[in-house]
């Protein structure tokens, strides 16, 4: 068994060569913050020895960001800097590879107003809505990883002591991304492989309608015609595969802007703008949410649905299965890079252009005159459990059950 320095270079040598798979010659981004600078170097070394031209890493801190939430005067929030949305718009054109390298707190922004979550998130989406525009339609590779925080590790483990805590955040992240296995990257390819023939055989079945069952769940789901369901394995502009999402579970496609209707339940927690969403429930008519329930954190909610008129409809829905090496943790992440993977969710907001045939080299206009939903926000949640039911229906009215008591049925 590998010890603990061993797993962290086969962690970052994972998110270089499998997540964003830099080539040689190529720019590599990374965003991130300060608490991760230890790892953030064992990256950077890795980019570098496989033949990256350059790294540039850009810092945020938690305690500086709080402190805006608490005394920059509201005007502050509408605004986001132009430099570095052009900044970030020109290092996509030139085919940079882009590397979030997470460490979130997700309580970090409790107490602040709403409507400054609100509004700074708005502005950071028109601002880099032309560089969003090159990962939502898989133009050029992107991922992310995470790594524990003090503050994350104590709201995952609260019963364990302190100086125990970010060590077993550590070991869960470890489990969930195969970093466990004798050799991580082959486990990984056998991993892409098994969702690979999953979105093969939904694919094949061109299911029209997925229904939706469970608990404070009835929803009824139309597809976008044309639809493809995506896996694990991503293939950019240049032809170059890359890992969105390390780790991952899901097999997913777009949904039809206007046609979802029913009402849908909240299984885990959403952690969102620095504040978490709790037991809430969302109703659709004709694909547009019209109610809203969330027993904490409802205005933050309200506020995200009502970002643009896009943010009230859907953009993806995913299927994961109950049993994962995720959910079988039995842990609420509060981040939805690991509870999405723990569970089915549906996505508010955009759709990615790819999960539609052709829709890579759709402009906006013919993306949305094909059914997908365009909006400034993308934002996950959770809706899965051991009582969720899917049911597909083709076009000729056929029906086939997809997941049965929360697994895949087939």
């Amino acid at each position: 068994m590998p010890n603990f320095q061993e797993k962290l270079e086969r962690y970052a040598a994972l998110a270089v060569e499998v997540g964003v798979n830099v080539q040689p010659g190529q720019t590599l981004v990374i965003s991130t913050s300060l608490s991760c600078a230890p790892f953030v170097r064992l990256v950077v070394k890795k980019a570098y020895e496989i033949g990256a031209k350059n790294v540039h890493v850009e810092w945020n801190d938690d305690v500086v960001t709080r402190t805006k939430y608490e005394l920059a005067p509201d005007e502050a929030f509408t605004e986001y800097p132009e430099w570095r949305a052009k900044g970030w718009e020109q290092m996509a054109a030139d085919n940079a590879a882009f590397l979030s390298i997470i460490a979130p707190n997700p309580d970090l922004l409790k107490g602040t107003k709403p409507e400054r979550i609100a509004n700074a998130n708005k502005a950071a989406g028109i601002a880099l809505k032309t560089w969003r525009s090159y990962t939502m339609s898989d133009k050029v590779s992107w991922s992310i990883v995470a790594v524990p925080s003090p503050d994350w590790a104590a709201k995952v483990f609260p019963d364990v002591e302190p100086s125990g805590q970010e060590d077993a955040l550590w070991d869960a992240i470890f489990a969930a991304t195969r970093m466990n296995e004798e050799d991580p990257v082959a486990a990984w390819k056998s991993h892409i492989e098994v969702l690979d023939t999953k979105a093969s055989h939904l694919n094949e079945k061109k299911f029209r309608k997925l229904h939706y069952t469970a608990p404070g769940t009835d929803l009824t789901i139309e597809l976008a015609p044309g639809h493809i369901w995506i896996s694990a394995g991503s293939e950019n502009a240049k032809g170059d595969i890359f890992v969105a999402n390390m780790p991952t579970e899901e097999v997913f496609t777009a949904p039809l802007r206007g046609g979802v209707n029913g009402t849908v339940s909240s299984t885990k927690p959403l952690s969102y703008g620095g504040n978490l969403i709790k037991d809430f429930s969302l109703t659709f008519k004709d694909g547009q949410i019209i109610d809203v329930q969330a027993e904490e954190g409802l205005e933050v909610l309200k506020n995200l649905v009502a970002t643009d008129e896009g943010a009230a409809y859907l953009g993806e829905v995913a299927l994961v299965p109950h049993r994962s090496p995720i959910s079988d943790t039995n842990l609420v992440f509060y981040n939805t890079l690991f509870d999405e993977n723990a569970s089915c969710h549906l996505a508010i907001g955009k759709a990615y252009a790819f999960c539609i045939e052709g829709g890579k080299t759709m402009n906006e206009e013919e993306q949305v005159a094909n059914g997908l939903n365009n909006s400034l926000v993308h934002v996950d949640f959770m809706i899965g459990s051991a009582e969720l039911n899917i049911e597909g229906e083709r076009v000729d009215g056929t029906k086939e059950t997809i997941f049965r008591n929360g697994n895949w049925a087939f």
